[in-house]
């Protein structure tokens, strides 16, 4: 078994941690690219793991010197089930997961930011034995390094410290009079200058489980209680004997209601839904309103007045949710791309699933209205309905088809659509958007192309691939797209992109939708890391939304509500100071 050796690049400074030894070896562990992507910090009680972990978490370089680009996240797993460890382990990182499984296949397959994961107290967690599996997949993955604490004597322990590739930093009793009490070391000068955002941990927002469990009927109580200490509760079963576990996926397989005790009215159910939303730091009002938009149609009546009470100090009102397995209106599967008509559509939702069928909607309920007639093969990656009836479909192959609507099309508008279609065949497109008379196109080389009656207008607006365009036709016509590189720019074709974007983060841009509102245009974003934003070009603070799974599509209706979708929800919001028409 290997250990953690000192650095030969490190200074010597002096540690405040006992000796100095074992900070000596967690720094060279740190630096040391041939090193293990696990240490296993043990010791008995009383010998200071949880005190050398804070000062790793807090270690950062000398004045002068280049700041650490790695980020560390300080994780306390004591009272933590695997599901809510894996939660807050997402959020730290930037994706999103609704099971441990999910968690490992986010970082295996996507581009994580580099993080040392500290994680404190794993002899102590609700969980220990499924949380040390989920460490063990962890290790296997790049980008990631993690630190683990956990008492000598234990099963986490044994089981971690077995494996061919991790390092072992031991602390033992001889060294515990030399280390600090408290929460954790002071800091010295010799330490380093204090923290930054590159340099300093990142600390849960509600830290480690604790208070009393919550009644989990009690929809008002769970909002107001430690969200993680709600999450082991209801994966636990330690207000409900017998409740089942949701290690592999977190939603049950029975309809919300049907087994009120276990599933709590279906409280437990939307929780699970929508649990890493619920996980973060945030207002009672703005958690009682994400756990509101994940209520499934057959849960306790009584849940959606005490939950809509509470939200009602929430940036947002919701219109209406609609989610997998309900039955009044049914839900209308899972989306993948969406898109609010106008023109002779006015009123109606276009939502895409993965198969390539588009299920037309009524947007005031979400009713059903139809199927899109369309002999599109393959996949849809993007809709765009036109004024005129006709819709605009984009294949996973970047090839675009058009389905006619009812009325006849001017015939200058079918030769724009053909010419833009010959020039797909060649260039395969990324994004689509349409408004009257032109039709916008984003590649993978990051720029964006609007068709017109009066030729072509490009603009390189991103760094990589193109993910979303969309136009408005207003006052001030404007383009608008999302790419990989995170950011949302927006263009008015005929003049240079503005130079700031409108919105960035440091995911890729999922999905975009801009639209012409009677409060003015508004741009919906939406990022792989499940952040939902609402901008106003001309002005004005952004409203945010998570509503906890991956978010694969948003749309913003003419009355200027925003549409949020994903594989098992559809949900419809309105700002708070606003009607929806």
């Amino acid at each position: 078994m290997p250990s953690a050796t000192p650095s030969p690049a490190w200074d010597g400074r002096r540690s405040v941690i006992g000796t100095g030894a074992e900070a000596t070896a967690l720094l060279g562990w740190l630096t040391d690219p041939e090193s293990p992507r696990l240490c296993l910090v043990t010791g008995a009680p009383g010998t200071g793991k949880t005190a050398l972990l804070d000062w790793l978490a807090r270690y950062g370089p000398r004045a002068g010197r280049p700041r650490r680009r790695t980020v560390r996240a300080l994780v306390p797993l004591a009272g933590q089930s695997a599901l809510g460890a894996t939660w807050t382990i997402a959020d730290r990182l930037g994706v999103v997961a609704r099971s441990p499984g999910d968690l490992v296949h986010a970082l295996a397959t996507g581009e994580a930011r580099r993080t040392v994961l500290l994680l404190t107290d794993l002899h102590a967690a609700a969980e220990p034995e499924a949380i040390t599996r989920l460490i063990a997949d962890l290790a296997g993955v790049g980008r990631v390094r993690l630190v683990v604490e956990a008492r000598d004597g234990t099963t986490a322990a044994a089981v971690l410290g077995a494996g061919h590739r991790v390092a072992v930093v031991a602390l033992d009793d001889a060294d515990a009079d030399d280390r600090p009490g408290g929460p954790g070391p002071e800091r010295t000068e010799e330490s380093g200058p204090e923290r930054t955002e590159e340099s300093g941990p990142e600390r849960t927002g509600t830290g480690s489980p604790g208070g009393p469990v919550p009644d989990l009927a009690d929809p008002v109580a769970v909002c107001l209680a430690d969200p993680l200490l709600v999450t082991t509760a209801y994966v636990t079963g330690s207000a409900a004997a017998g409740l089942p576990g949701t290690l592999d996926g977190p939603e049950p397989s029975a309809r919300p209601g049907e087994d009120a005790a276990e599933d709590h009215g279906g409280l437990r159910v939307a929780w699970m839904r929508a649990g890493q939303s619920l996980c973060r730091e945030q207002t009672p009002s703005e958690r009682a309103l994400v756990l509101l938009s994940a209520l499934g149609d057959g849960a306790d009546p009584r849940l959606r007045p005490a939950l809509a009470e509470l939200a009602a100090g929430a940036p947002w009102r919701l219109r209406w949710a609609r989610h997998r397995g309900d039955l009044t209106p049914p839900w209308p599967g899972p989306v993948a791309v969406l898109g609010a008509a106008g023109g002779p559509l006015e009123g109606t939702l276009l939502v895409g699933d993965r198969t390539g069928v588009v299920r037309l909607l009524h947007e005031a309920d979400a009713s059903p209205a139809g199927r899109l007639a369309h002999t599109v093969p393959g996949r849809i990656t993007a809709l765009a309905p036109a004024p005129d009836g006709t819709v605009l479909l984009l294949d996973d192959r970047g090839r675009l088809h058009t389905v006619r609507g009812a009325a006849q099309r001017a015939p200058y508008l079918e030769r724009l659509t053909e010419a833009v279609s010959a020039t797909l065949a060649r260039h395969p497109g990324t994004a689509l958007a349409a408004i009257a008379g032109s039709v916008v196109v984003g590649d993978r080389l990051g720029s964006v192309h609007a068709f017109g009656l009066r030729g072509l207008h490009q603009a390189a607006s991103h760094s990589g691939r193109v993910t979303a365009v969309s136009a408005v036709d207003s006052a001030t016509p404007f383009v608008c797209s999302g790419g990989a590189d995170g950011t949302v720019r927006l263009w008015t074709p005929g003049r240079d992109p503005l130079p700031e974007p409108l919105a960035e983060r440091s995911s890729p841009v999922v999905s975009l939708h801009a639209a012409e509102t009677p409060y003015g245009p508004v741009v919906a974003a939406a990022w792989a890391d499940g952040v939902v934003e609402l901008h106003r070009p001309e002005g004005g603070p952004a409203l945010a939304f998570r509503p906890g799974p991956p978010v694969r599509a948003v749309a913003v209706t003419g009355g200027g509500s925003l549409l949020v979708g994903t594989d098992e929800s559809l949900v419809c919001l309105t700002p708070r100071n606003r009607t929806a028409s």
